[in-house]
């Protein structure tokens, strides 16, 4: 039988802790949800595996040191209100209720809204609620967020996820505009956006998120 707990402490040690993922709220929460419940049957025993896992409908478990980097980056406190994008099954949703005080988690495909609503129900996540919704217009109506959380790469954030965003607001993403993209964390301060790449990652594109294709004669 798969010995689930083994793998996840050999995924903290082995990918996450030597990424120099430190934060110890994090670590705590990256050793006690269960990332398979969030994952088909069939793949959960890939789940921390160094690689991203597709969901389907466009949507990816995300490599666990990159979600675990970029999730640090973004500074999650205890206080603060996260909106997570493309959640897909829930996992990063479950990972964030553990560490700020109300967690969002959006959803434009209804049956993996549904699923994620059960899996972070069966993980007592009470603090976490799942909305099915436009993954550009960002959960307009739910904000302002202190963070929001982007589960794949774009080409460029829309400008509706920056206005979500509350004073002192952090966006994390990955921008790509080829094979690799940069992990950014987006920052709104005084009502300017800056932003700070964190590292490199070469994250899954979300559907709808691509680089337009250049015209060509």
């Amino acid at each position: 039988m798969y010995d689930f707990a083994a793998a996840r402490r050999h995924m903290v040690e082995g990918q996450i802790r030597t990424a120099d993922v430190t934060e110890p709220a994090l670590v705590d929460a990256l050793r006690a949800v269960e990332r398979e419940q969030f994952a088909p049957k069939s793949k959960r025993t890939l789940v921390y595996g160094d690689i991203d896992i597709q969901l389907g409908e466009g949507r990816w478990l995300m490599r666990p040191r990159d979600f675990a980097k970029l999730a640090q980056a973004l500074e999650i406190s205890s206080d603060d209100v996260v909106l997570d994008i493309a959640c897909g099954r829930g996992y990063s949703t479950a990972v964030f209720a553990r560490l700020a005080e109300t967690v969002v988690g959006l959803e434009s495909d209804a049956a993996l809204a549904a699923k994620a609503s059960d899996a972070l129900a069966a993980a007592g996540a009470d603090n976490a609620a799942i909305v099915e919704g436009s993954l550009q217009a960002g959960a307009p109506g739910q904000g302002p967020f202190d963070v929001v959380f982007v589960n794949g790469a774009v080409s460029a954030p829309p400008q509706t996820w920056f206005d979500l965003l509350a004073e002192g607001g952090r966006l994390g993403v990955v921008v790509k505009k080829g094979p690799v993209g940069h992990a950014t964390v987006f920052t709104r301060a005084g009502g300017v956006i800056g932003d700070r790449i964190v590292f490199d990652s070469a994250a899954p594109m979300l559907p709808g998120f691509e680089q337009p294709a250049a015209f060509t004669f």
